[in-house]
Formats: structure tokens, sequence, C-alpha cells
């Protein structure tokens, strides 16, 4: 059985236990997890159709040949001057009326609302709670390939560290990792580089501030490779650092143990933000944490589960997320420590084999 086989055969269990008749994809993630392939998403309705007992690619005539190469399915195509709603009538008749229809809820709106004005009186419903549930659990290709991503990013990381010095700009330090990932063949999607008080803002856009003596320097980092992303945090500081910076490194280290430690498979994600929170709590600086403890990650660097305080899905063995907790002090520096983990029956299996501690820069201006 094929990867798209299997795929397509845990999708229809989920629908028969969810009571679904029809599951809708438009291009993105959702359908790539499917096929391995997902068209470029335009305006012209582009549909993976998966009944209970079939499967068809609601698809454009512009780009029928296309889609009948990579997705080896019966299609169902329409004509510009047409429009898609006689495709959507003829998936009805081999679908038949159902009682409720998921609908991909990253796609256009403009996609949802004609299938839903053809399949009339089905109870809708996202994709994230079918689909997404299914991609949560990482495969053993998966998660190859997701290590090999890792292993690039550490190599890009640690290039952009050793450059530190300071008269860099963050813009200069973070192409030296920008370079880095392009001479190893990997997509670039992000290089965060908050220097000083930049890095009280979690998501700073990096800019042409000028490193300085004694600045702690935060860079956030990740990029594609074979169809997979990375994601991770490091810090490092110039000369001496700021004051007051290892003693908030530690408990934010000590935070990321914590949240490590709860990691395990059959407790609720929100018990691995809370431990990471309490540390950072008793610690005084319970405010300066404004952000969640981690997110999922697969053909998305942001993806369930997400480790926020209230959230009750259930850890399973072989998701994929990250731990990242941070403390951000206004005006001064922010740290935050951030690996992508594996979730295994005895814990947590760290992707990145470049150590958290803080990198130290001996170079004055």
């Amino acid at each position: 059985m094929s990867r798209t086989q299997h795929r397509l055969s845990a999708i229809r269990a989920a629908m028969a236990k969810q009571g679904v008749g029809l599951v809708a994809l438009g291009p993105g993630a959702h359908m790539h997890w499917v096929l391995d392939w997902h068209p470029h998403p335009d305006e012209r309705l582009t549909i993976l159709a998966i009944g209970q007992d079939s499967a068809h690619f609601i698809v454009p005539s512009v780009n029928a040949t296309q889609a009948e190469a990579h997705s080896g399915m019966p299609l169902l195509t329409w004509r510009d001057e047409d429009g898609p709603r006689g495709a959507l009538l003829a998936l009805k008749e081999v679908i038949g009326d159902v009682s409720a229809v998921v609908l991909d809820e990253t796609m256009r709106t403009d996609f949802s609302l004609p299938i839903l004005d053809v399949f009339t009186g089905a109870k809708p419903a996202f994709a994230d709670g079918l689909v997404g549930d299914l991609r949560m659990l990482k495969d053993h290709a998966e998660l190859d390939a997701l290590r090999t991503s890792a292993a690039v990013a550490d190599r890009a990381m640690q290039a952009g560290l050793n450059a530190l010095r300071p008269g860099l700009t963050e813009l200069q330090a973070a192409q030296v990792i920008r370079d880095q990932f392009a001479e190893q063949g990997a997509a670039i999607a992000f290089t965060l580089c908050a220097s000083g008080p930049n890095g009280a803002f979690p998501h700073h856009s990096t800019g042409d501030r000028v490193l300085q003596d004694d600045d702690a320097v935060m860079f956030d980092i990740g990029a594609g490779y074979g169809g997979y992303p990375s994601d991770m945090t490091r810090m490092a500081i110039l000369g001496d650092g700021p004051e007051g910076y290892a003693e908030i490194h530690d408990i934010v280290e000590r935070a990321w143990q914590a949240a490590a430690d709860a990691a395990r498979p059959g407790v609720a994600a929100h018990v691995v933000d809370d431990a990471a929170r309490q540390v950072i709590t008793d610690a005084g600086y319970g405010e300066y944490f404004v952000h969640r403890t981690g997110h999922g990650m697969g053909l998305e660097v942001h993806e369930p589960p997400y480790l926020t305080s209230s959230s009750e899905t259930v850890l399973r063995e072989g998701m994929v997320f990250s731990i990242e907790p941070g403390i951000y002090i206004p005006g001064r520096f922010g740290i935050r420590l951030e690996d992508i983990v594996i979730l295994r029956a005895e814990g947590v299996e760290v992707l990145s084999s470049l150590p958290r501690q803080v990198h130290r820069s001996n170079r004055k201006v």
C-alpha cells in the first residue's frame, strides 16, 4: 500500500468514526500530506474530495494534465467559461447526500461556500479535527526528514554565532545564516536576529541596529529542507553581556527542562506549558513570559499540537513540537531557548545537536 493509500485509509477510518461523508481539501499542507504534492493555490477552485468509497480531484481544465500526473485520481474538471458548479454537482452524484462535510480550514472561502451550496444541509467542520489530528503523529520518513532539516539548521546557526562581533548590523548577522542555508540548498523561511533591547520583542523584525559590546543577541531561524522545516532559537552575548543575563538565562533553561520533563504521552498539552511557566513565575518573571511554550511542527513550521495554558490536547508518542520558554525585559534584552523535540514513550528526543548554552563572543569593537 502506498503512503497516499495508507493516509486515505486513515482519513476514511476517521470519517466513519466522526460520521463525515465528505472531506474537501484545498491546495496546501493537508492536501500535500495526502498526495506528497499540491498545485499552486490560486483563485480557480481546486479540491481533493475524499468520500467513504471514492476520491476525486476537482480541478480547472487548464491544470488537468498536471493534476492527473501527480494525483493518480479520477478528475472532475471544469472550464473557466462554465465555472466549477458543474464539477461539484458531478461529485454529489457520485457521493450522494451527506450529513457532515469537513472543509480545509486553510483554503479560500470562495472554495468552501460553493461546496456547502451544493451539499445543502451538511453540517460543516474544519479539517484540523480530522486530517490535522492524523498529521500530528509523524511516520518514520517524516521524522527522518525533520532530523535532517534540523542538522541543516544547526550548521547555519553555528555559522551565524561564529560570525558575531560588535559593528555588524542585525541584517548582516542574519545574512551569514541565510548564506549558509542557501549553500546547503535549504529554502529560507526566517532568520530573526534581535540584539540588545530589540531582544525584548519576541518577533522582532531584523533591522539595521548595530551590534554593540555587551549586547545579548537572539537568533531564531528556520528553513525548509527535503520538504520539511526547521525552527530553533539560540542566544549569544558579546563581551560580558548585559547585567543579570546569566541569572535569567539559567531560569529559562530550567523552564525548558521542566517542560521537557513534563512532556509524556497521555498528558494534556497545557501540563507542559504549566511546567515551564511555573519555573519562570516562581523566579519572579512570570509577567515577562508572554507567549505559549510551544507549537507542533511537520509540513508546516506552526501546526498542532499547540502547548498553551488552555490546551487539552492529549500528547501522543510520535508528535513533534517545540519547547521554547522565554523572558523578555523591556528596554534591556530577551532570552528564548527553543528546540524541536519528538515525543517518545520515555520522554523527548531533541532534534538539534547544538547546545542551548549561551555562545560567547569576546571580540570587541
